[in-house]
């Protein structure tokens, strides 16, 4: 693919959208986009709703518990070694949707991932990412709690087994892992790749609120519908923007909260049930 697809600059520092690649290129970039969601989330989006299907047929969703990090193995070494090849499976997905963005000629910095950014910038990422997290994460209880009430979404322990520190680091690891590989390929390599192929802002945002809501399905309805708002909000940042630092912060703060702060405060937290 040549540099016609260049990502340029405004004198802001923000980074535009690309311009549509050229039409004989359409047809290999739409090939792409399959291969990498069919590896990786959209697969995942196949397997909740599957899952989803399972839960209706059975007790109902609203009757069905979830861990989102069971234990593997009641081997302490075997858990922590699969729990951390979860995790890298992960980042590999993350890295393959960057090699081949920067295969086609775009770089870090024009998705949004730049490496080498100024202190001040990066304490902005970081204040505009936990922001984001407080946005998403308080009403995203209330909608937890609305959906247990009404039936419509499973009962989702965060986290399962001891307190260990390793354990605790593990979650840690996951909650990078998870943010990295959902920002980079369902934001970051999505949209971008819709609009090279011509697609409009709105549609892309669309498009990639719905993947995020899919693989979510697992969770309930509740947990769908929460996803594609978040999916929204991240894809509007995103489109106006193009900065990805922000909305993987946030996603990391979510996650770390969830995972950790359910482990160590989980005696106290029955009426999430």
């Amino acid at each position: 693919m040549d540099r016609a697809i260049v990502i340029g600059a405004d004198t802001l520092g923000r980074v535009s959208a690309p311009e549509p690649a050229a039409p004989a290129e359409h047809k290999d970039l739409r090939a792409e986009v399959a291969i990498v969601l069919l590896v990786t989330f959209a697969w995942s989006g196949l397997y909740s709703l599957v899952r989803l299907i399972g839960y209706q047929l059975g007790a109902g969703v609203g009757r069905t518990t979830v861990t989102l990090n069971p234990v593997r193995s009641q081997n302490a070494l075997i858990d922590f070694l699969l729990q951390t090849l979860g995790a890298v499976q992960l980042f590999a997905w993350a890295a393959l949707a960057v090699y081949l963005l920067r295969r086609s000629g775009l770089g870090l910095a024009d998705v949004g991932l730049a490496l080498r950014s100024p202190r001040s910038t990066v304490l902005r990422n970081v204040a505009l990412g936990t922001g984001l997290a407080a946005l998403i994460g308080l009403p995203g209880l209330a909608l937890y709690w609305a959906g247990r009430v009404l039936h419509v979404t499973a009962a989702v322990l965060p986290a399962a087994g001891g307190e260990s520190w390793w354990r605790l680091l593990t979650y840690v690891l996951l909650a990078a892992a998870n943010a990295v590989a959902e920002e980079v390929v369902v934001v970051g390599y999505f949209m971008t790749r819709l609009r090279q192929l011509g697609v409009g802002p709105k549609a892309t945002i669309a498009a990639s609120s719905l993947l995020r809501g899919s693989y979510h399905l697992y969770q309930g309805f509740g947990a769908g519908l929460g996803n594609l708002v978040m999916g929204v909000i991240f894809g509007a940042a995103y489109e106006r923007r193009r900065n990805l630092w922000p909305l993987v912060t946030a996603h990391f703060v979510i996650d770390v909260v969830a995972y950790v702060g359910y482990s160590l405060l989980r005696p106290h937290l029955g009426f999430l049930d």
